[in-house]
């Protein structure tokens, strides 16, 4: 399975719970944390909730 990169480069603040529950479910919680994750559909449905808060970067 291939790996992705998470970086969140933007706040929460002023966002919906929803977004930031996402954000708290990839395990971002300051700006410039990077995550690893698996390429699965449940990850990328996230990523595509908060795509304007953070960053992809495929391995």
């Amino acid at each position: 399975m291939a790996k992705i990169k998470v970086t969140k480069v933007r706040s929460a603040i002023n966002r919906t719970q929803n977004q930031k529950r996402t954000l708290e479910a990839l395990g971002l919680k300051r700006i410039g944390q990077v995550v690893e994750h698996d390429d699965t559909p449940n990850i990328l449905g996230m990523i595509k909730k908060v795509n304007h808060l953070v960053s992809v970067e495929t391995k």
